[in-house]
């Protein structure tokens, strides 16, 4: 009988770390590590030490640097985070016969056009999170480790902040919302992520030709302004008090909310490749939306 194998999972704490925790649980053996115990990526001497030390068969890193306008004014910590040290993992992963999963970003496009970005297409990272992000794929695939990059968008959970909840709350306190409308991507659950990755994972064992990047994000399309509209409708029939008219949801431009980085307008990323490879269905993204709401308004 094949022992379960052992899994080192990085940003225990994290939106997707918390559902990994669950998620990861009956695959193998799971140490869980966040900053506070000896998984901190700013400490890279550190983390290399400890995972040599436990010397797992799977290295999930769901840790990252994600403030990204900060991160336009505090470039070295996310390069650190976010590129070098998940280069170093990939190097110690190839040296340990280990798999390494690494979740990337819709960032490291420059979001041109209207279409579905391919896994293999031209990169333009906008700023310095999709640079680093970016940077850090690279790397990986530079050690020549097995392992999966997915590549998601707009990542939300019920615990933690969150787009929805900062709608909701703003939709209770004011008659008139501004939500950016030419952004569109798909609004992916941290759940979701998770479950995607314990379902590749044993597929990936059994047959390592399917190491690469795939695409990860829940079915479908939608603007940020779409998506409060149907947070607030979804929350408004649901009985949760709510101040803003369904018409005062005004639609605006990205220039009309200017921020430091700059973001994609088009975060639409295709998953075919993970459909054809591992014969995953993804929902669509009303479906895990409207789960996390009824979760969170419950």
């Amino acid at each position: 009988m094949r022992p379960y194998p052992k899994i080192l999972l990085l940003g225990k704490n994290g939106q997707v770390g918390w559902e990994l925790q669950r998620s990861l649980a009956p695959l193998g053996e799971v140490l869980a590590l966040d900053r506070l115990n000896g998984g901190d990526l700013a400490q890279s001497d550190a983390l290399l030490s400890r995972v040599r030390q436990f010397a797992p068969q799977i290295i999930v890193n769901a840790a990252a640097y994600t403030a990204v306008d900060k991160a336009e004014s505090d470039r070295d910590l996310a390069w650190q985070i976010n590129a070098a040290t998940p280069g170093l993992l990939a190097e110690l992963a190839r040296d340990l016969n280990a798999w390494l999963v690494h979740y990337s970003s819709d960032y490291v496009f420059d979001g041109s056009g209207a279409h579905a970005r391919q896994e293999d297409e031209a990169t333009g990272p906008l700023g310095v999170y999709g640079g680093s992000k970016l940077a850090g794929e690279e790397a990986i695939r530079a050690s020549g480790c097995e392992h999966l990059i997915l590549r998601t968008s707009w990542v939300y959970a019920a615990r933690g902040a969150n787009f929805a909840k900062t709608m909701l709350r703003l939709a209770s306190e004011r008659e008139q919302l501004r939500v950016i409308a030419d952004q569109i991507g798909a609004p992916t659950g941290a759940d979701l992520l998770a479950d995607l990755t314990a379902q590749m994972l044993p597929a990936c064992q059994r047959n390592p030709e399917l190491s690469g990047t795939y695409h990860a994000v829940a079915a479908g399309e939608t603007s940020w302004h779409n998506y409060a509209e149907h947070v607030i409708a979804f929350a408004r029939a649901a009985g949760t008090p709510i101040k803003v008219a369904a018409d005062q949801i005004h639609a605006i431009s990205s220039d009309d909310y200017p921020t430091p980085a700059r973001r994609p307008l088009n975060s639409r990323l295709s998953c075919e490749k993970l459909r054809l490879n591992f014969g995953l269905q993804l929902p669509p993204w009303q479906q895990g939306v409207e789960r996390m709401l009824t979760e969170i308004l419950n």
